[in-house]
This record gives structure tokens, sequence and C-alpha cells, in this order.
């Protein structure tokens, strides 16, 4: 046992002796374990000075989260003793940690020392003063002491005392979101979020965050549209303040003005009209909508037209050799000017001059020339009569004609009313109604081998080879009968037609044995939107009924002896991907026909309603056909008014309607898009439901419907209210929607409170504007739900108001009876069947193919004065783009199919006749009126 005298500090008053007692320390002035003897010497060697102890370490500030207590911790050289003194008061010798070394390089006794402080021991401080240790430091020279370090409990509260605020600013402005975090012990540090994303004000220069923690926004950008976030964080814990969503909006802005349009009067006074669009830029997020008119108007003046006049006949001329003398008029009084309308009728006249007692004598020699060409004609008329006579047996005992009249009542089908008579379904493999098939006949083939003829009744029925030809990529649910001279090869699909729910697709089978599926996807067949019928060289129509789609085949289209089951087919909208983008919209539906592949000796023409307002002074829309891959992908067909001579269709515009003639088949539709700088307008329709009476709740709804101006849209429609037991209220009422970004609004008014009240908490609702522009969502309705007073309620007058925002709008005056069971009231055509309706053969024109050739004839040469084909287009309205008819084999021919196809609901042959008139085409009138018994 030894003990050490500590030198006294200057700076504590007291001497305190440290003993040390096998490794403890004990203070005090004495000790009884020492005797008497055991004197400490007056005085010890000389050695040499130490100097004052200096900290290497010192204890830090420190914060206690929740209840973990924290470890203050300090190192000295050289020292003898290190304790730390906490508050004023030395900390317990057991709560110390000590640890001793020796610097190396100075050789100096390095000690440091550890001690815990704990939650309980900062609570228990009472004062104005934070809990605090100090480390003291002992060598030969002195003591040392180190900094305070303040050891506190760490806290963060929960609410903010400022939160950021949503706001609504313009473009470019400055914005400020202004936040003050909870408090804290430590004081919290602050983060901002755009839309859950940390805001870095280095990685972009436009934010700024103030030492305050506001957020400043140098110029609003439209990206700056998000929702902002404040987030406070320390060692305790993050609170997220709530969120405010900033809004950038843009105030809309005019375009330039457009050139002046030409004058709308054809004679005198009118006007001239000039637009433009609010669209730089456009208003967004809720901006302002430009102020000031769209269009500008003026007067002009169009010198009018002067139709023709005829001149007074002139004197008869003198009686000629043929009993006859003529009189002539010219069409000069006026002649016709500024575009006026020539002189119609016949510019000379003839007749008889002896009233019919003209004499003519047969010079000598001529009595036997004359008798000998009577006879020869007899003789020639007879052949012919034999020849007809051998066709006709040759044909009658054909099979392949079946289910198609014959010849000779195609020149009087376009005037005389006649039944289609369907096929036989007792014996389903013959064509022929009434004779079974003549396999000595010849019918023809597919171009390459379809079947192999070498394999008989001895081949197994299963095994079918096939070519790779394309003539079979690939024909959904399609039954194909080929016959030959020699032996009868056919083939039929299994798929019953009338019932499938999908169509099938062939495969083809290759030379090696390989399978390949032509069509990857299968098109979905719904009752009332397909039909389907076996057509032949002579053509047919396929038409869905109530829907406006239709499809001509010509006569000749198909080869002669081959026999396709033609479909067509309206793809339903949750089935089928649109063939809009960007700002384009669909205008018609999405229609298949087929079978795809097939090789066609001439034009098809695809009839597609559609909703686009075209009855504009100036074009306001940009159309486009687009045509859909077997990958399911949308291809551009062709751009109205873009047509080039490699356009592989022609598109004819109606108002309600497009005529598509192409020559392949496939699945089309029609899309578009505003023509800047005048916004488009599409044709809606707004139809009204209610519950079927009688209602026995006291709830009732009214549902409106926003759907396409088109027929197919409409027996959607109501076929989905059937379906849920609905009625509609009266017939639909039409609406402009125009490209606009305004959305459609709806209200109802004049609610007789007394008895009735509504659940409707707004006072109005809104459809979204690009869900109805982008027709991707159908059918698009709101439902106005309504309460009764009582059961014994059963009057209900009311207003619906359906308006687009700054747009036009419909109002509904109802006044109906909710107990009264009304009649069925449907606004579709009345006679139409939901059987797929189709014609075969002749009976499908109007025009007999008599009359159709000898027009074809008289107007497919080019004509010097230019009245040919290309004067019938420009009088039927078909003269939109000439070059993609002059490409055809027969342009008139084409034309014609055009016509029968436009012509579809009235056949009405008097503007055909009118325009051959015209064009002084008499000869041919003449043929209509004579073979068509007109």
């Amino acid at each position: 046992m030894r003990s050490v005298r500590m030198q006294r500090d200057q700076g504590v008053a007291p001497l305190v002796l440290l003993l040390l007692v096998g490794g403890c320390v004990v203070s005090g002035t004495e000790s009884s374990d020492y005797s008497e003897a055991e004197v400490l010497p007056d005085s010890f060697p000389s050695a040499p000075a130490e100097p004052l102890p200096e900290f290497l370490l010192e204890p830090e500030d420190a914060f206690i989260v929740k209840n973990r207590p924290v470890q203050l911790r300090c190192r000295a050289s050289p020292a003898t003793q290190i304790y730390f003194k906490c508050n004023g008061e030395w900390v317990n010798q057991n709560d110390h940690v000590t640890r001793e070394s020796l610097d190396q390089i100075t050789g100096l006794v390095v000690r440091e020392v550890d001690i815990s402080v704990s939650r309980t021991q900062v609570e228990e401080l009472f004062g104005l003063e934070d809990y605090w240790c100090q480390c003291v430091a002992w060598s030969s020279a002195g003591t040392t002491k180190s900094n305070r370090a303040y050891v506190r409990i760490a806290y963060l509260r929960k609410n903010f005392e400022q939160e950021p605020l949503g706001r609504e600013v313009r473009m470019e402005q400055e914005v400020l979101l202004q936040c003050r975090p909870p408090e804290g012990m430590p004081a919290a540090e602050v983060d901002w979020l755009k839309n859950e994303d940390v805001i870095d004000p280095s990685q972009d220069s436009n934010f700024l965050i103030t030492i305050d923690h506001d957020l400043i926004i140098k110029q609003a950008r439209l990206s700056d549209t998000a929702n902002y976030t404040c987030v406070a964080r320390n060692v305790v814990a993050k609170r997220r303040s709530s969120t405010a969503t900033l809004i950038v909006y843009v105030s809309g802005g005019w375009s330039s003005w457009t050139e002046w349009s030409e004058c709308n009067a054809r004679c005198g006074r009118g006007w001239q009209r000039r637009t433009r669009s609010c669209t730089n830029p456009a208003p967004l997020n809720g901006g302002a909508f430009c102020e000031g008119p769209p269009f500008q108007r003026v007067t002009c003046t169009t010198l009018c037209p002067v139709d023709g006049g005829w001149t007074e006949w002139a004197k008869w001329s003198a009686c000629g050799t043929e009993c006859t003398h003529w009189r002539s008029r010219e069409c000069q009084a006026p002649p016709p000017r500024n575009g006026g309308k020539h002189c119609s009728g016949s510019m000379m006249e003839s007749k008889n001059c002896t009233e019919g007692l003209c004499a003519r004598t047969l010079a000598p020699g001529m009595g036997v020339a004359v008798y000998a060409g009577l006879v020869g004609a007899l003789l020639l008329c007879v052949i012919l009569v034999l020849c007809v006579g051998v066709l006709a047996y040759r044909r009658r005992c054909r099979h392949l004609h079946g289910d198609i009249t014959d010849s000779s009542s195609a020149l009087t089908a376009a005037f005389h009313p006649g039944n289609y008579k369907p096929p036989r379904q007792d014996n389903p493999h013959h064509l022929h109604p009434s004779a079974p098939p003549d396999l000595t006949a010849t019918a023809g083939a597919f171009r390459g081998p379809l079947f192999s003829l070498q394999q008989g009744v001895i081949d197994s029925p299963h095994k079918i080879p096939m070519t790779t030809s394309p003539l079979l990529d690939p024909l959904p649910s399609l039954k194909i009968k080929v016959y030959n001279s020699s032996t009868l090869s056919s083939m039929e699909l299994p798929a019953d037609i009338c019932s499938d729910g999908e169509i099938l697709s062939l495969k083809s089978v290759g030379t090696v044995g390989r399978e390949r599926d032509y069509h990857s996807h299968t098109l979905s067949r719904e009752p009332g939107l397909s039909t389907s019928t076996t057509l032949g060289n002579q053509g047919g129509r396929l038409t869905i009924p109530n829907t406006g789609v239709s499809l001509l085949v010509p006569p000749g289209t198909i080869p002669q002896g081959k026999f396709y089951e033609m479909y067509l087919i309206i793809n339903k909208w949750d089935k089928t991907t649109l063939p809009s983008e960007g700002s384009q919209t669909v205008l018609s539906p999405v229609v298949s026909c087929g079978p795809s592949g097939m090789l066609l000796n001439r034009p098809v023409v695809l009839t597609l309603p559609h909703c686009a307002q075209l009855d504009t002074p100036t074009p306001d829309w940009t159309l486009t056909l687009k045509t859909q891959t077997h990958q399911g992908a949308w291809e551009e067909v062709l751009t109205v008014g873009e047509e080039t001579l490699s356009s592989p269709c022609y598109l004819q515009l109606e108002e309600e309607c497009s005529h598509v003639v192409m020559e392949q088949l496939g699945t089309y539709s029609l899309v578009g898009q505003s023509c800047p700088p005048q916004p488009a307008c599409k044709r809606l329709q707004l139809a009204l439901f209610a519950p079927r009476a009688p209602c026995l709740s006291l709830d009732y709804s009214l549902r409106i419907y926003c759907i396409h101006d088109t027929p197919h849209a409409l027996k959607e429609v109501l076929d989905l209210e059937r379906s849920l037991g609905g009625v509609l209220l009266e017939d639909p009422k039409p609406l402009l929607f125009k490209d606009s970004y305004h959305n459609l609004r709806l209200s109802i008014h004049d609610i007789p409170h007394s008895h009735w009240r509504s659940k409707l908490l707004a006072k109005y609702q809104e459809i979204p504007f690009y869900h109805i522009w982008s027709g991707s969502q159908r059918p698009l309705h709101c439902t106005f739900s309504l309460e009764r007073g009582s059961l014994v309620v059963s009057q209900l007058a009311c207003k619906i108001c359906v308006r687009q925002v700054e747009g036009e709008g419909q109002i509904f005056q109802l006044h109906t009876d909710i107990q009264e069971t009304l009649p069925p009231h449907s606004p579709l055509p009345s006679g139409g069947s939901c059987l797929p309706s189709s014609q075969v053969g002749p009976y499908a024109f109007r025009l007999p193919d008599s009359i159709r050739q000898k027009i074809c004839a008289s107007l497919d040469a080019p004509s010097a004065r230019g009245c040919d084909w290309r004067l019938l287009a420009r009088s039927l309205g078909f003269d939109r783009y000439l070059n993609y008819f002059a490409t055809k084999p027969s342009p008139t021919g084409v034309l014609l199919d055009l016509w029968e196809a436009c012509h579809q609901a009235d056949a009405d042959l008097v503007s055909l006749a009118t325009a051959l008139e015209e064009m002084g085409k008499s000869e041919v009138l003449v043929v209509m009126t004579t073979d068509g018994d007109c």
C-alpha cells in the first residue's frame, strides 16, 4: 500500500487526499489503516515537472431520445486522475468507466473516462439551467476543466406552426409557399416534397428555400403544377404537413386571323368571314378564355350567274327526199354568263313535211335487195334464238348458280319488285335448291391449287391439304365450296354461322405439314352486330339492320365459279383498341369485313355512318381512314384531301355517312381532328331514360346518355337500357359538341319540392371534355336520383338542362306519370329486324346489269369534249379525286357502284337520269327506258 500526496490546486480551496487502497480511491485527511510510524517524509527527490493536463477529447452535447441514455466521454494527457462533475456535483466513482494508456510518442499517461446519463437524471433537475456535465483532469502540475456538455431530452411536437396553402397562379408568376415546422429539440430540419419527390434547389435553380423554411418558385411553369408537402424531422421523429396543391394556369390568347373566305352568295350581296382561335396559347388548368369575338364578317358582292336562253326557232327547211324538214335555234337569248346554266333541250327539231302522204318509190333493182336483206335478218334471228336456248339448257343443268336469279331478270330488277328466295335448309350441301350438283360441270378454280384434285372418296375425310395462298389469310367462320369437272372437293368449317359467339380463323397448312395461324386474334360476333352470306360472281349486299353499316359487292368482284361466305361485323368498343391517338376522335364504328386477304376483281364499297358536323362553310375537320393490322395496330390508309396515286381507297363523304371504295377487306374506322383555326364539332345525341313503370319504391332515377349521333350508337344504348329495365321517355335530342376543351354540364330544375327531393348535393354534374371527345369510354351517362315524399305521389314535372360550357345546349321538358305504363318507344326505323339482312344477285342492285354495261360502254372511252365518265363524276358529286377512278379498267363501273351504295335507302334513279340528260347522253336514256320497261 502506498499513498500519493496531491498538489493543491489553486482553483480548489480544500486539500483533497486521495488514497489508493486496493485499487479504490478514498478521500480524506487521514486514514486509520496507517500507523504512526509510517509517516511520509518531508521531501522527495526532485523530478521533472509535469505539464497541466490537456484534453484530447471533450464531452459533447447530447440528446436523450425516448428512454435511451446517452454516453459522455473525455480523454486527457498527462492525467493521473480524471472525473466528471455534473451540475456542480461530482459523479459517483462507481459510475465512471476509466481506461489508461501510454502515449507512445511522448511517454505520458493518457486517461479516458465514460459516464452514462439517463432520462431520469435529467428530469430530476430543477431550475432554469439545462443539465450539464464537465470533465476534470489532474496531474502533478494542477487540474484542467473541459467545456460543459449539455444533455437535453429530445422531442418534436405534432402540429406545424404554419402549413403551406394551395394556390392558383398564372404562368411565370412568383409563388411563395410558407412553412413553420413544429417546436422540437433539437430544432427540426425542413425538406420540401413535390409529388413526393424531394426538391433540391441545387438541381433546379427555379426553386429557393429560405432560412425560414419557406419555398419560393421564382417563375411558375406548367410543370410546377403539383402537390407540395413540407416535411420536418429531427432525431426523434418526422412530421408531414398537409398537402398544398399548386395549379399553374394559362390564360388563352388569340391566334392570327385566317384569310377571308370566299363570298357565300353566288349572286348579289353576301358576306365574307375570317376566324381566329383561342390557341395562342390555349387556356389550360382553368385559365381565362380569350376576350373578343372569334370571327369577323364583312359584306361582299358577287356577279350573278345568267342562265342561257333559246332564241326563236328558225324557219323550216325545204322538204327533203326523206319527206322531213328541219328547223334550229341557238342558246343566245341570252348566252350563259358567270357560271349560268346552259339551255336545256335540243337545238334542232324535225317532222314529216307531207302529213304522212309522202310516197317513196324504189329504184329499179332495189326490191330484190330489200327482200334478200329481210330474209337474211330472219335467219340471223333464228340462229340467235337457238344459241340462247342452248346456253339456257346448259345453265339449267349446272348447279353452281343456286340461289342466284337468272340473267333475264337483271334487265327489269331495278323497276319491278322481287322477292329474294333463300337457300333450302333441308340440304345444306347443295347450292341449287332443286337439283343435285352435276359433277360434270366446270365451275372454275382458285388461283393456284386449293385442293388436291386426285384425292377422292378413298382419302380420309379429315385430311384436307390446302395451299399457302394468301386467299385464305384469315377467313373467320368461312365456308368455301369449290367444284371441279372431274371430282368434287369441298371444305366446310364445323362452326354454325348463325350461333357462333366468335368467328374462327382458318389455318393454312404448308407443304411441309406445319400449321401457321395467320390471324392471331378473333373477332367477337354479337347478336344484331354482324351478318354473313355466301356470294358468287353476281355479287350482293350485306347490311346490319338499324346501324347504317353495309357492304356492297358489285357483280364481277368475285371470280367466275368462286363462292365465298362473306361477313360484316361491328366491333364492340370494350373488345377492340380504338384507332384514335393524340387529339384525334373516333367518328364511326369500328367495322370488320371479310374474309380478309381474298382477291377481288373490282372494288367493293363499305358504308360507315359518322358523327362529324360537315355543313360549315369552311373545312374544320381533318378526316383520316384507318385500318387495323393482323397484330392489332392501327395504320393510316388515307387522309381526305391528301390523296395520291398510291392511295388504295377512295372516300366519299356525306353529311351522315361515308362510303369507302376499296380493294382490300379488313377492319376500318374513320377518325378526325380539328383543322385550325376553326374548332370542329361532333354530332351527339342526348337520350333520357327512366325505370319502367310501375315504380314501387320511393327512389326514382333519370339517366341521360351522351352518345354519337349514329344509328349504331343509339341501338347500343337502347339494348343496354332494355337489359336494365329502362324505358326511353322521348326522342333523343341532337347536340353539337365543339372541340373547345369545355365539359358537358347537366343540371335539373323546377322540381316540385313539396312532393319530390333531389339527392344530388351539387348544383350540376359534368362529363369531362376528354371522355366525350376521345370516345374511349362508352356509353357515357349521368344519373339524377330523386326521392318522392310518399308512394301516393305519381306525377313528376321538371326540366333537365344539358349544355356544353360556353357552347350549345338542350332542355328536356319532363311531364310523366311514374305509375303509368308507357308504350314501347323506339326512335329506330320501323321494319328493322334483329336478324342479319343480305341480298344476293341482281336483287341487290337498283341498276340492271344490261343498262350498267351500256352506260360503261358509252362513257368509259375518253371524249375530246369531256363528255365522258369525268363529267358523270362531276354531276354525281364524286369528283373530289378523279385520278383514283382513272386508274381503274372501267371508271364508269366504279362510279355506278358508288352511286348504288350512296342511294341504298331511296334507290332513286332520277339523279342518275338527270346527270345523263345533262351530259346529252339521250341514247343511254332510251336504253334505260326500253330495257327497264320504265
